[in-house]
């Protein structure tokens, strides 16, 4: 089992940008400290509910600012940027950090971003597989070319090459956050690991794992490959020695930031859209994640684990909105819930 954090820079009411940047690096960087094994970048554009909006750009700040820990994004947004430019960052970040990046990769949603990056509504809504195969390409082969509905361009050679890495993987491992039943077959058609969000139990987890093994055995994907594949499972993590204390701690702060980080979505095309109730919304992830003492937090990643079949977790560790807070945080995850796992 590996656990990491999951990491928003997220924008706490009455907090400025640079503060939400400064906690997301300094959570990272305690993240090696403790012991944990990777960050998980989040990825979001003109809203408080994260304040980093280019995940690759963050991973190479902090993999040039750290030695063991593992970097991955969660997720960078395809629809909005050209898979070879991500496909060359992507390398690029392989190849200097001795093969310590991670490439999470989504459709995110429906909003004003396809407008502002010129993409299009029909890039969100039709474009992901062909943008998703052609970065995979760019990641395996020496030299790729396009002829498919959004991207055609003659054949060019793929430098770096991420096989180049002095590393024993041939390139970064590429993660597709899932929601659906029909994301979850386009990665387990290309055999590639799930992210799954922080707003599901694990009945629903352990569901989508299923699907995704039905559908990779039926894409003819190896025994080896079904069973090796690494899941990720998003989920809220606050420690403390009595659990109605770090509740409370998630109940004071989270909801003033989901209130204020949610609603600041705009649709690209004006449709209506739903924000769920930020109180309530609290505390069902205080009910299903590890909040509460070391002992609870340890069973309820076991329990997770168990129940799924999923081996990795990115945890929200923020959720206080205090540096100080979140630095222990991550230290006590690292100290006394890890080796009770391990």
């Amino acid at each position: 089992m590996r656990v990491g954090s999951f990491v928003l820079g997220a924008q706490f009411p009455g907090q400025g940008q640079g503060e939400a940047l400064h906690r997301a690096v300094r959570s990272a960087e305690v993240a090696e400290e403790a012991g944990l094994d990777t960050a998980w970048l989040a990825e979001h554009h003109f809203v408080p509910y994260g304040t980093c909006p280019s995940a690759v750009t963050l991973a190479a700040l902090l993999l040039g600012r750290t030695r063991r820990l593992r970097v991955g994004t969660a997720v960078s947004v395809l629809p909005t940027v050209h898979p070879v430019a991500l496909g060359e960052q992507a390398a690029l970040l392989h190849v200097t950090s001795g093969g310590r990046f991670s490439l999470g990769v989504g459709r995110g949603g429906p909003w004003v971003d396809l407008e502002v990056f010129g993409a299009g509504l029909e890039a969100y809504e039709e474009g992901f597989p062909e943008s998703l195969d052609l970065l995979l390409r760019w990641l395996r082969e020496p030299a790729v070319g396009a002829s498919g509905d959004r991207y055609r361009f003659r054949e060019v050679p793929v430098v770096p090459r991420p096989s180049e890495s002095l590393s024993e993987e041939p390139g970064p491992e590429v993660v597709v956050a899932c929601t659906s039943p029909s994301s979850v077959r386009m990665a387990a058609e290309r055999g590639l690991p799930m992210l799954l969000g922080m707003h599901v139990g694990d009945e629903e987890k352990a569901e989508m794992v299923a699907l995704w093994r039905r559908h990779a055995r039926a894409a003819g994907r190896t025994a080896a490959e079904i069973h090796g594949a690494a899941h990720v499972s998003a989920g809220v993590c606050q420690i403390a020695d009595r659990r109605p204390d770090a509740a409370e701690t998630l109940l004071k702060a989270m909801p003033g930031w989901l209130r204020q980080g949610l609603g600041a979505h705009v649709t690209v095309d004006g449709r209506e859209r739903r924000m769920r109730d930020p109180h309530a919304y609290t505390e069902l992830l205080c009910g299903l994640h590890p909040v509460g003492t070391p002992r609870l937090c340890a069973d309820r990643l076991a329990a997770t684990g168990e129940r799924t079949g999923i081996s990795r977790f990115a945890l929200l560790v923020e959720g206080s909105g205090d540096l100080a807070a979140t630095e222990e945080n991550v230290r006590r995850l690292g100290a006394e819930v890890l080796p009770q796992l391990r």
